[in-house]
């Protein structure tokens, strides 16, 4: 059997047991998705337990977001169990800019609309 490459969840929140932010991140983030008119897309929670998943996963604290596989707000900072803040236009939050989510899931929409572009 060969193995296949895994192919990341187009859209996936990571969030560490009990985060209170975890909600909220989910209630944004469904709502900018729905924006996008993509009402049918997944939104995957998964709760990162332990502190070698969290490595594993190059997860740097709770909530992160991943669109494709990629964070549409790199952070420098520390890999492993902890919350996470957001430098947003209006401040330092415990979630995304909605304006950087807008934005990954507008380019992660546009690049699946051109794979099935006939040319």
């Amino acid at each position: 059997m060969r193995d296949t490459p895994q192919t990341p969840t187009p859209v996936e929140l990571m969030v560490v047991p009990d985060c209170p932010n975890m909600v909220p991140a989910q209630t944004q983030l469904r709502a900018i998705v729905d924006e996008f008119g993509l009402t049918g897309m997944t939104v995957r929670t998964t709760v990162i337990r332990s502190e070698d998943e969290a490595v594993a996963r190059g997860f740097t604290g709770s909530p992160s977001l991943r669109i494709n596989g990629i964070d549409p707000s790199p952070s420098s900072g520390p890999v492993g169990m902890s919350c996470r803040l957001y430098r947003t236009a209006d401040g330092v939050s415990g979630l995304p800019d909605p304006v950087d989510v807008r934005a990954a899931i507008a380019a992660a929409s546009a690049a699946a609309r051109s794979i099935f572009t006939i040319h």
